[in-house]
């Protein structure tokens, strides 16, 4: 019987794409023209992936039913355009960015097959195949942050992160070889199956399944106590790639958190719940306490997104479709809300303000839209109604807080009150640079001139963060259908 490819196609899209820059490059040698290729190649994925979501329809799953692979379904799709469009606005603020290196198609391909690693990963239904996306995207992002290879800055981030992804990556795959071995399958439906016909008690394999499980794709999300990395990670990155890492990356290591533990372990979940529960809090409350003692505009929204990533936990902790809604939800907001952040400090970067806190005094005189822009991304990271950051954390905690209701989950309960906290706590730090913009004057009032492809790139973010704020019923209903397809199996 032949199988059925057209699952794949548009991730061969981006693949093919990403194969033809370097010989698009020989022709016109131009970060533009790259950036443009890059462009067409991610619209037209997109336009693929969004005639899915719209028609309902999907095609056949890769390997057939007994060998499953691969799975196009809503939660795939929701997450290969949330990849897609952090592909997007990137490659379009990198069009000048790169413009004098010598290396632009190489870093425009990888941009594209990072992407291409992390749509394989939201559609695997086997740890095999998931691991194989992670592997693909990771080494693309692992060259993406060493790009500035002559910046001491730069070389250091991309060493650092290639051990420390590597670590994880080898952790992970251990994790995944001790499950096979307790349970016979790799496929991640099947090891829930297994485990719901062991009974009750975990054995040590399992449990040292679990801890490596959670350790190595820990580090992907920069979990507390795997975070340490992403600072000087962060930090050392071209700018842009830093919005890659935090919008696109992150999200990949949350959907593989979904998949084993919501889809695979969710059998023995109240052996793991509670433990999901003190990593979120532990992860929210030292990202945002080491945040506000950060002056570096970059490391302060390095911790942001390790707090961020706290809340987004809340979901496994929780274990209902609510709350994994809630859950993405916030995760399509934050690529948005961090990686417009992340945009604008590209795009101060290119006319070299600098990246201490305090560069950014009398912006507001000096780059009216940018500072807005900020100010906007910053309040809805804050949870500030009516933006989309309130709409997702609103959600999540309520789904916590629905959960504290049935009997011995009461601590669901002080759960959202920890994340109403260090959301309170976070508006502390975000109102410091606001204040730097508006309130203080600055060395200079020389007007500040952003090119055209970097203004497009954070209104592309401001645009969606209100949008997805003002009106987020049809976002809500698709990502009501994604966490009960996930939890469908």
């Amino acid at each position: 019987m032949a199988i059925d490819y057209s699952a794949l196609y548009p991730v061969l899209v981006m693949v093919v794409f990403a194969a033809a820059l370097p010989a698009v490059h020989a022709v016109a040698k131009s970060s533009r023209v790259l950036a443009g290729v890059s462009l067409v190649g991610i619209a037209v994925t997109m336009a693929l992936v969004l005639m899915h979501i719209v028609s309902g329809e999907y095609p056949p799953a890769i390997g057939g039913a007994s060998v499953e692979l691969l799975r196009l379904d809503v939660f795939a799709a929701l997450f290969a355009l949330v990849f897609l469009a952090v592909a997007f606005y990137v490659s379009l603020a990198s069009a000048r960015y790169v413009e004098k290196d010598r290396h632009q198609a190489e870093y425009f391909s990888l941009i594209l097959l990072a992407t291409a690693g992390m749509m394989v990963v939201a559609m695997a239904v086997d740890l095999i195949a998931l691991f194989a996306g992670l592997e693909v995207a990771s080494i693309s992002t692992f060259a993406l942050a060493a790009f500035r290879k002559k910046d001491k800055r730069g070389a250091e981030a991309g060493a650092k992160y290639y051990v420390i992804g590597g670590l994880s990556s080898a952790l992970a795959l251990y994790g995944i070889s001790l499950l096979y071995g307790i349970t016979g399958t790799t496929n991640i439906a099947g090891i829930n199956t297994a485990l719901a016909g062991m009974g009750s008690g975990l054995d040590i394999a399992l449990l040292l399944a679990i801890g490596l499980l959670i350790a190595g794709f820990g580090f992907k999300v920069a979990l507390v106590p795997f975070h340490m990395w992403a600072p000087d990670v962060y930090e050392g990155a071209p700018d842009p790639i830093a919005g890659l890492l935090a919008a696109g990356s992150k999200k990949m290591g949350m959907v593989l958190l979904f998949k084993v533990f919501l889809v695979g372990l969710i059998a023995i979940k109240a052996d793991w719940q509670l433990l999901a529960g003190v990593v979120a809090v532990l992860t929210m409350t030292v990202g945002n306490v080491i945040a506000v003692q950060q002056t570096n505009i970059k490391r302060m929204l390095a911790y942001s997104s390790v707090g961020q990533a706290g809340y987004m936990i809340i979901a496994l902790a929780v274990a209902t479709p609510y709350a994994v809604e809630g859950s993405i939800f916030h995760i399509i907001t934050h690529a948005f809300m961090k990686g417009g952040a992340f945009m604008i400090v590209a795009s101060l970067a290119y006319v070299a303000l600098g990246e201490n806190i305090a560069n950014y005094k009398g912006l507001a005189k000096r780059a009216p839209f940018l500072a807005i822009s900020m100010t906007l991304l910053l309040f809805a990271l804050a949870g500030i109604p009516p933006l989309s950051g309130f709409v997702s954390k609103f959600v999540l905690f309520s789904a916590a807080i629905d959960a504290s209701q049935i009997a011995d989950q009461n601590w669901m309960f002080w759960l959202a009150m920890a994340a109403i906290l260090n959301s309170a706590l976070s508006l502390y730090y975000y109102v410091r640079v606001i204040k730097y913009m508006y309130v203080d004057e600055g060395s200079t009032k020389e007007k500040i001139k952003i090119p055209w492809s970097m203004t497009a790139a954070v209104a592309i973010c401001v645009i969606a963060t209100i949008v997805l704020g003002v009106w987020p019923d049809p976002v809500l209903d698709i990502c009501d259908q994604a966490a009960r397809t996930l939890f469908a199996g």
